[in-house]
């Protein structure tokens, strides 16, 4: 318990920190910028794959179930709201939690038990300022863009299985896609896929940043971080529905 504890305050350490050191300068835009490369554009095909089947498998249940009441005419429904309001922040904040959080993790960890991070401190560089403000304010960015695309591709998915598959009308598909969909549900996806991003990226550096006991602690803490991270993004995505809907 006393670990789980210390663990949950080195995270609000880290958190706080990084939101205090964000607003002073000096302000390193090129690190940044490579951070949100590494966190969006080389996170794409994971989660391309990810909602694109999701998508698939999602329309081909709903077909399925609805062939009984018969509902076929809603499949575009059901799955554009449940990609846009739950699955397509989730899945995206999981696949990039253990792509992304655990190199956090890994890198820092690396630096803190060769003693980079104490190299920084000698030099008057604050780590964190240098170090896990570009990686958290890139995540909090980038995820939503990585949600909006992870969506608009479930639901491309979603309409390969209804029209393809099920030969469903391709006009009737869209129109009951976009007519149930508000700006609300896509915002609020949006929102907590920013929460996500501030989440993995806040533990992943967290662990990496009180990494110790040489190769082996960082292995423990890349696995941590991607263990927690999702226990995290689960657990806060429950509070975010009840806030959000």
């Amino acid at each position: 318990m006393l670990v789980q504890l210390e663990d949950l305050g080195r995270f609000f350490h880290i958190m706080s920190q990084s939101v205090l050191w964000t607003f002073r300068r000096p302000f390193d835009g090129t690190e940044l910028l490579r951070q949100m490369v590494r966190v969006g554009w080389d996170s794409i095909p994971v989660v391309f794959l990810t909602c694109l089947f999701t998508g698939l498998v999602l329309a081909r249940q709903t077909c399925r179930g609805f062939e009984r009441c018969p509902a076929e005419g809603f499949v575009g429904s059901v799955v554009a709201l449940s990609l846009t309001r739950e699955l397509a922040p989730v899945l995206t904040g999981l696949m990039v939690a253990g792509r992304v959080g655990s190199a956090m993790a890994a890198e820092l960890g690396t630096m803190r038990v060769t003693e980079q991070i104490d190299a920084l401190y000698a030099m008057a560089t604050e780590p964190i300022h240098y170090l896990v403000v570009p990686r958290v304010n890139a995540s909090v960015v980038m995820l939503p863009v990585l949600t909006l695309v992870g969506g608009a591709i479930g639901i491309i998915g979603g309409w390969i299985v209804s029209v393809g598959l099920f030969g469903a009308n391709s006009y009737l598909y869209m129109e009951r896609t976009f007519r149930f969909l508000e700006v609300n549900d896509v915002t609020s996806g949006l929102i907590k896929a920013a929460f996500f991003g501030l989440i993995l990226s806040v533990t992943g550096c967290a662990k990496g940043y009180y990494t110790s006991g040489g190769a082996e602690g960082v292995g423990r803490s890349t696995t941590s971080a991607v263990v927690t991270a999702s226990m995290y993004i689960l657990l806060s995505d429950f509070f975010l529905t009840k806030v959000l809907f």
